[in-house]
């Protein structure tokens, strides 16, 4: 297929950052999105609610349905869905990437904090795939997408952040599990993961404007999953890409438009396998 137009995407945590700029760029096809998300009303360190997102969304060109949904629970998910659904006519593709984030150690890490990241992350992206999947075996060329890790399993990725890298590789074996389970019906299960970290509110909450200025865009996420969404389901599934890569291999050179400040190097993000180098160039956006 060539573009969203006309497809209905149901996006876990699209009220901001990277799920809200791959519901934007789907938007300008005139695509529809579901904005399943908790922030009602506005958080009082982070921008934008499920109301803004749906705005962007409809200034973009897309339809927009905003549902107060906690992915945790799994009533709500399901009625989301079947809203979704019966909103717009079905449900082509769905998008989980709600998570929770803790860079503790064992003993720094409540277990509550275990949980939620775990909740969140490993069980509501299955969840949230579960509920979907009925409506997608419906759909003509359905897509299941993860932003989640390459199954890269290198005690380096786990030790500083157990909890949190059990957490996120639980989206992942969900994608290498599901990619094989429903093959058959013809629905891609794929995971999306940035090279470098990606300025989002929850960034800037973390490492501030310094951080920030050594992130790309959400935009760059955005486009890679374009390209993923827009594949044949029944030709690309299984697979774990990185932004950057995936891009390059579909003829994106520039990728300097992405970065937040080219006069910083770029900051590398977690769980990036050593035996996947960037493309030429990528990571030395540098003007000044």
């Amino acid at each position: 297929m060539t573009n969203l137009a006309g497809k209905t995407l149901f996006i876990s945590g699209a009220s901001r950052g990277i799920g809200l700029a791959i519901a934007l760029r789907a938007a300008a096809d005139g695509a529809n999105v579901a904005i399943a998300a908790k922030t009602d009303t506005p958080h009082p360190k982070l921008p934008g609610t499920i109301h803004t997102a749906a705005e962007a969304i409809e200034a973009a060109g897309g339809r927009a349905l905003p549902i107060v949904c906690d992915i945790r629970e799994e009533d709500q998910v399901e009625a989301a869905v079947k809203q979704t659904a019966d909103h717009f006519g079905g449900i082509d593709i769905c998008i989980n990437n709600a998570s929770a984030i803790s860079l503790t150690g064992t003993l720094d890490t409540p277990m509550k904090r275990y949980d939620l990241m775990n909740q969140v992350n490993a069980r509501g992206s299955y969840l949230v795939s579960q509920k979907c999947i009925p409506y997608l075996q419906r759909a003509s060329n359905p897509h299941v997408l993860m932003l989640s890790p390459p199954l890269d399993m290198q005690p380096k990725w786990f030790d500083p952040h157990v909890a949190y890298s059990i957490a996120k590789y639980g989206m992942s074996l969900c994608v290498l599990g599901m990619a094989k389970e429903f093959r058959e019906d013809g629905i891609a299960f794929n995971a999306l993961w940035p090279r470098t970290g990606i300025a989002t509110a929850a960034i800037n909450l973390i490492g501030g404007e310094e951080m920030m200025a050594h992130c790309r865009t959400p935009e760059i996420v955005a486009d890679a999953a374009y390209i993923i969404l827009t594949k044949n389901s029944r030709d690309f599934t299984g697979h774990f890409c990185l932004d950057d890569m995936l891009l390059y291999e579909h003829g994106v050179t520039d990728f300097g438009q992405y970065a937040v400040d080219t006069s910083k190097e770029l900051w590398p993000d977690f769980f990036v396998p050593d035996d996947v180098p960037p493309p030429p160039g990528s990571m030395d956006d540098r003007t000044g």
